[in-house]
């Protein structure tokens, strides 16, 4: 294994593959007798504990073997995967070194550990290469990236040869794309300055929009601005503002999962990092996805100036917004930033010309296209939303009338009239249920 592992050209050394490496170092250094066979179990069983981890993470099953290798292979970040990312397979000299590591892959694949089992009297490998995983409960593993990882892993196991895995393997990356933003949906970002990462976000939430009860006109402008971002046409970034409560997240991780098969993905951003804006941009706006920096709750105090790196990245710099980056944003506040009473007087001792401190805060609001209000619903429409709800549990059909004179009282000692009030009473009235 250590020696064909050595032949990698375009494949060497990349990022997901320490399983392998550590594995295929156990038994380089065993075959060779530089470690006798207690020591190269223990080896061994280090990894295998790994893999093990990685398995629980996403939900391998069958063989975690196999699905260990297809998930190394959806990971590889190399310029030769990110240009099929592109434009799928293209004739290139390229190809044959891609052809020699996919013929590498795929021994590796089918690699026989029945002869090292029986001399080290171990049966690991046998177990993970037939392996039955216990059933477990969705947000308790990466289900998007194992389902993808699977369907690679399927398509390589009928493959006969390199010719065969180099077809399979540029599929999926067209269809998927590469690395961790082809098999996820949302990141967060971590880390100072330059040197931070993009961490995956691997339990959201599915929610659809049909799932928000009324504002159809708010969905339908936020449908219709991301529809045309996906499909490459011009679009705006959006402001959701209003009550809260009302569905402003919620319509954002719905608007996720409605067009993450388009490509759509996003990047989670907090206030204190909007310094780092033009570096984010800079890391993404050339791979092949269409992203949406999200900021959540967005708000200023007047003594926080965070706001001007945001308004200088979405309109005002020197550089033009990529084509492949929009910005959307949620806040209670209408303008964003908090306004007094002396903003709107010329003759506050502070400042000469007060007014234009009021435009300078207002300008930020002026460069979202779209803004989008969310309002408290009335009373006839927040009964709608409590029946609404309702609905999707069984348990509580043909208890109509109870649940409207209870949500009544409900919302009168303080829940307040908005979706999340509704959901809030529906989970009370459930967690009451025999």
């Amino acid at each position: 294994m250590y020696h064909k592992i050595a032949r990698l050209i375009i494949y060497k050394d990349i990022a997901g593959a320490e399983i392998l490496n550590g594995i295929a170092s156990c038994i380089h250094a065993y075959e060779q007798k530089k470690a006798d066979s207690s020591e190269t179990v223990e080896g061994l069983y280090v990894q295998v504990h790994k893999l093990l981890d990685l398995a629980t993470a996403y939900g391998f099953d069958e063989n975690l073997w196999q699905a260990y290798l297809a998930y190394v292979l959806a990971m590889a970040e190399t310029p030769f995967s990110l240009l099929c990312e592109k434009n799928g397979a293209a004739e290139g000299s390229v190809n044959v070194l891609a052809k020699n590591d996919f013929d590498i892959f795929r021994e590796l694949f089918f690699y026989d550990f029945e002869k090292l089992e029986e001399e080290l009297g171990i049966r690991c490998f046998s177990v993970l290469t037939d392996y039955h995983s216990i059933p477990k409960k969705i947000q308790h593993f990466n289900k998007s990236v194992g389902d993808k990882v699977k369907e690679l892993q399927h398509g390589l196991a009928q493959t006969k040869d390199a010719e065969d895995v180099f077809r399979v393997v540029t599929d999926f990356y067209k269809k998927y794309g590469v690395g961790q933003f082809g098999l996820n949906k949302a990141f967060r970002l971590v880390g100072e300055g330059e040197d931070f990462t993009l961490q995956p976000i691997t339990n959201t939430e599915i929610v659809r929009l049909s799932d928000i009860i009324g504002y159809e006109s708010q969905k339908k402008t936020l449908v219709e601005n991301t529809k045309a971002f996906v499909e490459g046409r011009k679009a705006n970034n959006v402001l959701l503002y209003g009550d809260s409560g009302t569905g402003k997240s919620t319509s954002i991780k719905a608007i996720l999962n409605e067009f993450y098969d388009d490509g759509l993905r996003i990047i989670e951003i907090y206030k204190h990092q909007f310094h780092q804006l033009s570096a984010l941009i800079s890391k993404i706006k050339n791979r092949n996805y269409r992203f949406i920096i999200y900021m959540d709750d967005l708000s200023f105090e007047e003594f926080e100036i965070e706001y001007k790196y945001l308004k200088a990245v979405i309109e005002g710099g020197l550089e033009i917004r990529p084509e492949n980056i929009l910005i959307y944003a949620t806040s209670n506040r209408r303008h964003l930033i908090r306004e007094t009473w002396s903003d709107r007087s010329d003759m506050s001792k502070d400042e000469l010309h007060r007014s234009d401190t009021m435009q300078e805060k207002l300008s930020l609001v002026a460069r979202f296209g779209i803004s989008i209000n969310y309002s408290a619903p009335d009373k006839r429409e927040f009964e709608r939303i409590v029946k609404g709800i309702a609905a999707r549990y069984p348990e509580l059909n043909g208890k109509e009338e109870m649940l409207l004179a209870q949500a009544n009282i409900w919302e009168l000692r303080g829940g307040g009239l908005s979706g999340r009030s509704a959901q809030q009473f529906i989970h009370y009235i459930l967690g009451k249920e025999d």
